[in-house]
C-alpha cells in the first residue's frame, strides 16, 4: 500500500502536488499555480515549447522550438530580399503571399496558444483558478491572433487599392499597354518622364481643369530629377502630327478663344467625336506637353486637389518654409492666413499654399507648389508612409488616378527611393524667361534640354540662367510684349529645390 506521506498533498492554491520520487523512480513536474500556468501560457506565445517544456513534454517542446526558430530564419531570409528589392512587396503575388501567411499563423498561433494551455493540465486547478486562467488564455488568443488579422487586412486594402488606381482601363484612353519585362522594365531607356497633375473639378466648375502640371524627368540611373511646371495659362500650344487635335488646331489651341494649357484634358474629354472615344483628356494633355518641352510622356498620374488635402491629414501634414504670408479664400483671401516663417502646414493648409493666387500669380503659385512636391519627396518616409497606411489609402482611392501599370509599380519603388536622395532641380516657364501669351516653343524646348543636361551635372548647383550661352540670346528671339512683375524670381530657368524652398 502506499503510506499517507506519499500521496499528494494540496498546496497553498489549491493545486494538487504530485508523487514525490523515491528513490531511482521517475520524477514528475510540479504542478503549477494559477499566475504561472498564465505566463507559461503566454510565455510560449513569444517563445512556441516553452509551456511544453514547462509540463515535462520535451520533445514535443523542442520540435516547436526548432519551427519557430526556422519560420524565423526564413522571416529574416525574406526582410533581406526586400532590402535588396522593396520593389517586390507590392507585387500582386507577394501581397496574396502575405495575406494567407498572416492568416495561417494567426490560426497557428492560437492553436499553439490553446495547446500549450492544455499541456499545463489546468484542470489540476481549483474551479476559481481554471474560470481566472480560461479568461486570461481567451483574451490571449485573441490578442496573438489580432496583429496577423491586422495585416491581412492592411495588405488587402493596399491590394484593392493599386488594382483601383492602376492603370484602370488603358483602351478607353487610346494608349496601348507595352509588356513590362523584369529584365528592363524601362525598355531600354534612359529617363522616364512622368505628367503630374492637380485637378480641380470643384462644385463651381463642370468636367476637369488640370490646374496644376508638373513634368517630372528622371535619370533612372541616378535619380536625378528635374521638375518642370507648365502654366496653366500658356496658350496655342500645338499638337504632334500624330495627335487627333493637330488637324483641329493647327496653328495651336485656341478653343474657348483662349486656348489655355489647363483646358485641354476638359476640351478633349468633351468632345469624343474628334479624339476617336471618350476619356481621351489624359492623351490629349500628354500629347500637348510632351510636344511642347520636346519629351515622350510616359506615364501621367492625376490628383484631385481637394483630395489632397485629405492626402497631406493622413501623414501628418508637411514642414513648409512660408517666404511670405499666404492669403487664401475667395478673391481677397478672406477665409485664413498661412503666416510666414518654417511652419507645420495641416492639409487644407497645404492646400492653399499652392493653389492660392490671392495677392499673387499663377508663376508664384507654380513656383510654390513645386515646393509642396519636394517636401512630400523629403519628408513621406516608408515608416511614416506604413504608420499611417490606412489613412493614405482611404484618401488615395478617391483622389488619384493614373495609367501606371500595376506591373511596373515594383520596378518604380527603386527608382523612387533612389529619387529621394538623388539632385532634384526646378524649371518653370513664366515671365520674364517666357511669355505666356506668346510663347517662344523652340526656348521652351532649348530650355528643357540645357535643364535636364545640367541635372546630370557632378555640381550642386544647377546654373542655367536665362541669358547663358546654355540657351538662345532673348535679343534673336521675336519681340514679346513685356512681362508683369512676379512675387517669384525668374532669372533662373533651373534652379535646386533647396534653394528655391529653402529645404
Amino acid at each position: 500500500m502506499v503510506s499517507q506521506a506519499s500521496r499528494g498533498t494540496a498546496d497553498k492554491t489549491g493545486g494538487e502536488q504530485g508523487p514525490r520520487p523515491t528513490g531511482g523512480g521517475p520524477r514528475f513536474v510540479r504542478p503549477v499555480t494559477t499566475g504561472s500556468l498564465i505566463g507559461w501560457t503566454a510565455l510560449s506565445a513569444v517563445i512556441p515549447g516553452a509551456a511544453h517544456l514547462r509540463a515535462g513534454k520535451r520533445k514535443t517542446g523542442f520540435v516547436l522550438l526548432a519551427v519557430f526558430g526556422a519560420a524565423l530564419a526564413g522571416l529574416v531570409v525574406f526582410g533581406l530580399q526586400l532590402t535588396q528589392n522593396a520593389g517586390v512587396v507590392v507585387r500582386n503575388s507577394t501581397l496574396n503571399a502575405i495575406m494567407v501567411g498572416a492568416a495561417v499563423c494567426a490560426l497557428a498561433w492560437f492553436a499553439l496558444i490553446l495547446f500549450s494551455f492544455m499541456a499545463l493540465r489546468p484542470s489540476r486547478l481549483p474551479r476559481g483558478g481554471q474560470v481566472v486562467a480560461g479568461i486570461m488564455v481567451g483574451v490571449l488568443c485573441i490578442a496573438v491572433m489580432a496583429p496577423f488579422g491586422f495585416t491581412a487586412s492592411t495588405v488587402k486594402t493596399a491590394n484593392d487599392l493599386l488594382d483601383a488606381v492602376t492603370a484602370p482601363d488603358v483602351g478607353s484612353s487610346g494608349v496601348t499597354a507595352s509588356p513590362v519585362r523584369a529584365e528592363d522594365p524601362w525598355n531600354g531607356r534612359k529617363r522616364v518622364n512622368f505628367l503630374l497633375l492637380g485637378g480641380d473639378a470643384a462644385g463651381n466648375r463642370i468636367g476637369v481643369r488640370t490646374d496644376s502640371m508638373t513634368v517630372a524627368s528622371v535619370d533612372i540611373a541616378s535619380g536625378n530629377t528635374v521638375l518642370i511646371s507648365l502654366p496653366r495659362n500658356l496658350q496655342y500650344v500645338r499638337f504632334p502630327p500624330s495627335s487627333p487635335l493637330h488637324k483641329q488646331f493647327p496653328n495651336g489651341f485656341d478653343a474657348e478663344g483662349q486656348g489655355l494649357l489647363n483646358s485641354v484634358w476638359y476640351y478633349a474629354d468633351n468632345n469624343p467625336q474628334i479624339m476617336g472615344g471618350k476619356n481621351r483628356g489624359a492623351q490629349a494633355l500628354r500629347d500637348a506637353i510632351g510636344y511642347t518641352l520636346g519629351l515622350h510622356i510616359d506615364y501621367y498620374a492625376i490628383v484631385d486637389m481637394f483630395g489632397f488635402a485629405a492626402l497631406i491629414d493622413a501623414v501628418g501634414g508637411l514642414k513648409i518654409r512660408v517666404e511670405r504670408d499666404i492669403k487664401w479664400g475667395g478673391h481677397y483671401g478672406t477665409a485664413g492666413t498661412i503666416k510666414a516663417g518654417y511652419r507645420q502646414l495641416d492639409g487644407e493648409q497645404v492646400l492653399w499654399y499652392g493653389r492660392s493666387r490671392v495677392d499673387s500669380d499663377d508663376y508664384s503659385r507654380m513656383a510654390r507648389q513645386r515646393c509642396v512636391i519636394g517636401a512630400m519627396a523629403q519628408q513621406i518616409t516608408p515608416a511614416t508612409f506604413l504608420a499611417n497606411f490606412t489613412k493614405i489609402a482611404a484618401a488615395a482611392r478617391h483622389m488619384f488616378r493614373t495609367d501606371i501599370p500595376r506591373d511596373l509599380l515594383e520596378h518604380l519603388v527603386p527608382l523612387g527611393l533612389k529619387v529621394k536622395a538623388a539632385k532634384i532641380t526646378s524649371l518653370q516657364f513664366v515671365p520674364p524667361l517666357i511669355y505666356t501669351g506668346d510663347p517662344d516653343w523652340k526656348k521652351i524646348r532649348t530650355l528643357t534640354t540645357q535643364a535636364i543636361k545640367d541635372s546630370m551635372a557632378d555640381t550642386e548647383t544647377v546654373a542655367a540662367d536665362a541669358t547663358s550661352g546654355a540657351t538662345p540670346d532673348p535679343t534673336k528671339t521675336k519681340d514679346k510684349p513685356k512681362a508683369h512683375s512676379t512675387p517669384t524670381s525668374n532669372k533662373d530657368a533651373a534652379k535646386s529645390l533647396d534653394d528655391l524652398c529653402g529645404f
